[in-house]
């Protein structure tokens, strides 16, 4: 079992409730069976939403307490993404997924970079960094 951002596979979860264009998955993750997740709407936000981004440091260091997820407007937003990405982990738990493959550069999602303080910068978003602290390897695909 895979666990995969949902918003990878079309479903229209993205913060603004956008389809992303198809595209190529991972040749490792064809032909496992795939359980979609969006840890943004896990954690109980509604799609669309404001643009989220990091402040402080990655993931980890929100799962830490030492970064916080802020809404463009200022709002904090750190409690939604921290429910999310431990929903995200339970789910992978409960279903045995071996990996995640996940949204590149999303504040939940992004495994080797993310939305930091106003621009992309290495690091990985809240989610990524629960399934990981799981133990669930983690590929990065879009």
């Amino acid at each position: 079992m895979i666990l995969i951002s949902a918003c990878l596979l079309g479903v229209p979860c993205r913060y603004d409730g956008t389809v992303l264009p198809p595209l190529e998955l991972p040749d490792e993750i064809r032909g496992q069976a795939l359980l979609p997740v969006c840890p943004e709407e896990l954690g109980g936000l509604p799609t669309p939403r404001p643009p989220a981004e990091l402040a402080g440091g990655d993931g980890r260091a929100a799962l830490a307490g030492s970064a916080r997820v802020l809404r463009a407007d200022g709002t904090d937003v750190t409690a939604e993404f921290l429910r999310g990405a431990e929903a995200a982990a339970e789910l992978a738990r409960r279903h045995g997924a071996c990996a995640a493959c996940l949204k590149a550069r999303s504040p939940s999602c992004g495994v080797k970079s993310t939305h930091i303080g106003g621009k992309v910068a290495p690091g990985m978003g809240v989610a990524a960094a629960a399934l990981e602290r799981a133990g669930v390897r983690l590929i990065e695909a879009g």
